[in-house]
């Protein structure tokens, strides 16, 4: 972690050092309501550049559905090479309990893409052999809400693969919980938990492989750089994986970094230091 935190404008300022960019998605290049409009002129900039994009996104959906609500949301295919979503890496995990049953926790349809293909029956806890959490059942949801029913999921010593590893995202003018910390309250009841989005290795390894398949070339992680504004997810999975970071502080930390008001770099430095990520800057959104 540097101890002198760079200040920049926007993207610009390091778009010569970087051949590609691993963005974060939601907080950073829309709210779930709408996309950043700046964001979205900052990474099309940085494309027209010579720069490569590849969107890494703890959803819990494949990819192909999401470039569709990108679609909606108003995020032009312009400002991206590739995505890969925590949905595209979890598949996997879920593909080995073929042909047997998982209780789904979260949105009752929206999910459906998930498990298309897989071969899996989706059941009440009871007979499931696996739980698989993609967000809470609703927004207004809290972890807590759902210990009762984790007691009979560790009675039965169900294994949880969580979807979606954030804790909580931005969605409008709202903080609400997502998987992550449905995950947590499972972990510290004495539960197993199975994570592939970020911070874990396998959404990196693809990511990465996607953005060296754009370039059309090999890319050394020096110049490769992470865009994102959680700690937990994407400032320490840059830093395991070995990217620098782009830090946005104006999403879910932005009330206590004063993101949009006088903020400190002493607080971000603090604030992002555990997870040992190297910020190449700050920025309380994605600019050009």
């Amino acid at each position: 972690m540097t101890s002198q935190l760079p200040t920049i404008s926007g993207l610009s300022d390091l778009a010569r050092s970087y051949d590609a960019v691993l963005s974060d998605v939601w907080g950073v290049v829309h709210n779930g309501v709408s996309a950043f409009p700046s964001a979205v002129d900052a990474l099309v900039e940085y494309r027209k550049a010579g720069g490569k994009v590849v969107f890494i996104t703890n959803a819990p959906r494949p990819s192909g559905p999401l470039i569709e609500m990108l679609d909606r949301l108003g995020v032009t295919r312009g400002a991206y090479d590739a995505i890969v979503s925590s949905g595209d890496a979890t598949r996997v995990m879920i593909g080995k309990y073929s042909g047997k049953a998982i209780h789904h926790v979260g949105p009752a349809t929206e999910d459906d893409a998930l498990y298309e293909g897989l071969n899996v029956r989706r059941t009440g806890a009871d007979e499931a052999e696996a739980v698989v959490v993609t967000d809470l059942d609703t927004d207004d949801d809290t972890p807590e809400m759902y210990r009762e029913r984790a007691k009979f999921w560790l009675q039965r010593k169900l294994p949880m693969i969580c979807a979606n590893p954030d804790r909580v995202v931005e969605h409008g003018d709202k903080i609400i919980y997502c998987g992550g910390a449905l995950g947590d309250l499972y972990a510290a009841m004495g539960g197993m938990v199975l994570m592939a989005g970020k911070p874990y290795q396998p959404i990196y390894e693809e990511a990465f492989r996607l953005a060296e398949q754009a370039a059309g070339k090999s890319l050394d992680k020096s110049r490769v750089l992470a865009i994102g504004d959680s700690v937990r997810t994407d400032a320490t999975g840059a830093a395991k994986f070995g990217l620098d970071l782009l830090f946005v502080t104006g999403s879910i930390h932005a009330a206590e970094l004063d993101a949009f008001g006088k903020p400190d770099p002493q607080a971000i430095i603090d604030l992002v230091a555990p997870s040992r990520a190297n910020m190449a800057g700050f920025l309380p959104r994605l600019t050009w």
